[in-house]
């Protein structure tokens, strides 16, 4: 083919070769002919055989290739992003998050609201931390940032209501004071790393 040839896009002078002929059918005989031979072929059986043996094997061998939702659901990852959690400290039960308000300030939908007061001990108390999971597109970036781990994200993944304030409940995210001895460090979305030790700067102790 040379440089002329190449360079021509009238298509209709080219010399195509059509695989298979799409002339539509015209009479009800022709349409019998057609299936009478794709029966023949044995396609249909072949379909219906594959049907019969998922059939039997979830009727009889208990072989279900289903998930009955929601009695039953699929494991996810547990790097998965779904609704958040605010862990707490196990040895007095406070909530981990000080008040720094770094996701508040990195959340790109705008749907945390931290508010904060200075308590008696003169340290920063958050007295309310709401998210608005009608606007979250659960990026993660407000685990990343977080410094203490205080918010990550958990597996719950239904999070529909029937009204929008729904969205923005905090004793959702908290975790319950009767269950903080059974809370584990995260191992989700927004959890060190196994390596993070390595990772570490190592600095003197002394300047």
């Amino acid at each position: 083919m040379n440089l002329e040839d190449l360079k021509n896009r009238n298509i209709s002078e080219r010399d195509y070769i059509n695989i298979q002929d799409n002339s539509s059918l015209e009479t009800p005989w022709q349409e019998f002919k057609q299936v009478f031979k794709r029966s023949i072929k044995g396609e249909l059986f072949t379909g219906l055989k594959i049907t019969f043996i998922m059939m039997k094997e979830a009727l009889f061998n208990k072989q279900m290739h289903t998930v009955q939702y929601p009695a039953e659901k699929l494991p996810i990852g547990p790097r998965y992003r779904a609704v958040h959690k605010l862990l707490a400290l196990l040895e007095s039960g406070e909530n981990r998050c000080i008040g720094c308000g770094l996701c508040e300030k990195i959340c790109i939908s705008d749907c945390i609201r931290m508010d904060t007061r200075i308590d008696e001990n003169s340290r920063k108390e958050v007295l309310e931390y709401t998210i608005n999971f009608g606007r979250c597109i659960f990026c993660g970036y407000c685990a990343e940032v977080c410094p203490e781990l205080a918010i990550v994200h958990g597996g719950r993944y239904e999070n529909a209501g029937e009204q929008r304030a729904h969205f923005v409940v905090k004793d959702d995210l908290l975790t319950p004071l009767d269950k903080l001895a059974q809370q584990q460090e995260y191992e989700g979305f927004g959890a060190v790393s196994p390596d993070a030790d390595e990772k570490i700067k190592k600095t003197p102790l002394e300047y």
